[in-house]
């Protein structure tokens, strides 16, 4: 008897004991992954989201290029596993979404530097580099520090309309018109990241890319789909377009005016050619290898589904190079005769393209990829049309 009840007892003991246990169990806080190392990070570039954990190194402004100190802007940081790296390919380059930049950029922040981070985004190239890129955390490794916003409630990238920067990027220029409008954006736009003309090849590969072909660019004036590998001089390759041609302003190549991307695009090399250094105007003969665009003596009129494109650039570029910064002063006038001097034409038929051809996807997208992973700067009229009118009538 004595017996049987110690059984009883035993086990109901055990019943209390396991249901104890299984409390316990359920009680536990759940343990957050451990993040990955910059190492492991370089090496699962899938697109997948993740935490990555490293000391920051600076700020990237190009595919092999790290800023230690005078940093530019607060749009990207560089993670390393050490405090003291200086080779890049042991870097993962981050890009810093707007919420995150006024804690986290390295303008605003630059004793973040040799300061270890935890960083959560997707991993994925960034500046044609190991990246993460649509960031959602920041944080101390560790906590304390500088505490991450809590205002951010989406992982996706801002669609590039009108609406998601006129409270940020384009709030000093809401409400003005005319010049005073026209002086605010070029204080906005002004500020960017300068390129190098090599690097623009590999920016144009994803600015340009074709939507249906990963592998492919789109060329300007002929809507063709080209390789990205076909880069080069040969008559099918695609080579740079300066829709500003070069020579109005004696610009080149050199950085700044000559290399940026806003007006840059990857052309035929027969059809650059053709179009040489004219200005813009309607009317000529058919051109052979891109139907739709007409040139004569002086002037080049793009394909239809290209005039908007064309109109907008060249405004972009008269706003950004205002000769207040070392760079030529270029105006956009009504002459289709300007040679060397830094001005382009012609204004009227420009003004009409602009209001002809409404911003495409295509070209909203380029300017979103512009502006969050090369220049960061955009061109204000893909986002607002009508600013042309406001400015130039």
């Amino acid at each position: 008897m004595l017996k049987s009840r110690a059984t009883g007892w035993n086990a109901v003991g055990l019943l209390v004991v396991a249901a104890v246990v299984a409390v316990a169990v359920q009680a536990a806080p759940a343990t957050a992954a451990t993040p990955l190392t910059v190492a492991q990070a370089i090496g699962q570039q899938t697109g997948a989201s993740a935490t990555v954990r490293g000391y920051v190194v600076g700020q990237p402004t190009a595919t092999s290029t790290v800023t230690r100190s005078n940093f530019p802007s607060d749009f990207a940081l560089a993670l390393a596993d050490s405090a003291s790296e200086t080779s890049t390919s042991k870097m993962v380059y981050v890009q810093i979404t707007s919420s995150f930049r006024s804690a986290y950029g390295l303008q605003t922040n630059p004793g973040l530097m040799g300061k270890q981070l935890d960083v959560t985004g997707k991993l994925g190239a960034y500046f044609s580099h190991a990246g993460l890129t649509s960031t959602t955390a920041f944080a101390l490794a560790g906590g304390g520090g500088t505490t991450p916003p809590t205002t951010t409630t989406t992982t996706t990238p801002p669609t590039g309309t009108p609406g998601d920067y006129d409270r940020t990027y384009y709030l000093p220029a809401i409400g003005k018109s005319g010049t005073a409008l026209r002086t605010s954006l070029n204080q906005i736009i002004r500020t960017n990241t300068k390129l190098t003309y090599d690097q623009v090849w590999d920016a144009l590969k994803l600015t340009d890319q074709d939507p249906n072909n990963s592998n492919n660019v789109i060329l300007l004036y002929s809507g063709t789909s080209r390789a990205k590998s076909l880069n080069g001089g040969n008559p099918d390759d695609w080579n740079r377009e300066h829709v500003w041609a070069k020579s109005h302003g004696d610009f080149g190549t050199a950085t700044g005016p000559g290399t940026d991307i806003h007006h840059l695009r990857p052309t035929d090399v027969t059809v650059n050619s053709d179009r040489g250094n004219k200005d813009f105007d309607l009317g000529g003969t058919q051109s052979t290898e891109a139907p739709g665009n007409y040139t004569d003596s002086d002037s080049w009129e793009p394909r239809n589904a290209d005039k908007g494109d064309v109109a907008r650039m060249i405004f972009y570029m008269a706003i950004r190079y205002e000769g207040n910064d070392g760079y030529p002063d270029l105006e956009v006038n009504d002459s289709t005769s300007n040679g060397t001097n830094p001005y382009i034409g012609k204004l009227s038929v420009l003004r009409q393209w602009n209001l002809q051809d409404p911003p495409s996807a295509f070209e909203k997208r380029r300017n979103q990829v512009i502006y969050d992973t090369y220049q960061h700067n955009r061109n204000p009229f893909i986002d607002h049309p009508e600013w042309v009118t406001s400015i130039w009538g």
